[in-house]
């Protein structure tokens, strides 16, 4: 699917859920019902895929998990805490490199309009 089209589906679905639940949740609620919004929309979504370091022949589980892997080719990292801070961008920019993504966006659902809780990121920098 194009990348523009599955954005705005991703943008509008996170409105919608954030509209229908507001903030205060736990991040897993979100995700859920955010996969469930984009599948409902035809696209796919993998939820906890795994995320190895991959270093010379060495791959490593260290544990990393994406929240959301959209259509393949957009990381979504959830949050649902009081402001965005520098390292929860330094997350999502750490999954996009490691996994070799182009996009990715951090949305905050513990803020009073979606609007404000939503951040894309594309290789490595803020637009």
């Amino acid at each position: 699917m194009n990348r523009e089209v599955v954005t705005k589906e991703l943008v509008d679905s996170a409105l919608k859920v954030h509209s229908a639940l507001g903030p205060g949740l736990l991040e897993s609620a979100y995700e859920a019902c955010l996969a469930y919004e984009l599948v409902e929309r035809g696209i796919t979504v993998s939820r906890q895929k795994l995320l190895p370091i991959r270093y010379g022949q060495l791959e490593i589980d260290a544990g990393y998990r994406l929240d959301l892997l959209v259509d393949d080719q957009i990381v979504v990292e959830l949050k649902a805490v009081g402001s965005l801070l520098p390292v929860h961008e330094a997350q999502l920019l750490s999954y996009l490199k490691l996994g070799g993504f182009h996009m990715g966006f951090l949305l905050n659902f513990n803020v009073r309009r979606m609007k404000e809780g939503i951040r894309r990121m594309l290789n490595g920098y803020r637009p």
